[in-house]
């Protein structure tokens, strides 16, 4: 069993910045690949970025590439999400995941935090 347990999300302004933290307690976080993704109201979870278990390759939706960075310390079993010229349509319940496999499925993924909101004002 892996816990996952988000922070950092809150409301921002537009163009502005947050970093969200992921902290992984249980089995060896080092052994997990980790995403991060996303769901705004009336909408399904969509994949947002994810990371290999070293941190040695890195994936992003289309829609954050450029503006969003997902990256891990492995000796703090913490996965970030720094997210930079944040946009109204940003806004969302942000999840952080963990899996054996590096995927951009919400599928693919056995283990899910409950999530922090992320609220972007225009």
């Amino acid at each position: 069993q892996v816990q996952l347990v988000e922070s950092g999300g809150e409301q921002v302004q537009a163009g502005g910045s947050l970093r969200l933290s992921c902290a992984a307690s249980g089995r060896i976080f080092s052994t997990y690949a980790m995403g991060w993704f996303r769901q705004a109201p009336g909408k399904e979870r969509e994949f947002v970025a994810a990371i290999r278990r070293s941190g040695s390759s890195t994936y992003y939706a289309d829609s954050v590439k450029g503006r969003f960075t997902i990256s891990r310390d492995n000796a703090k079993n913490t996965v970030y999400l720094q997210m930079n010229s944040l946009k109204a349509e940003d806004t969302a319940v942000y999840y952080c995941a963990a899996d054996r496999a590096y995927s951009a499925l919400p599928s693919n993924y056995a283990y899910w935090g409950k999530g922090t909101q992320v609220t972007v004002s225009s």
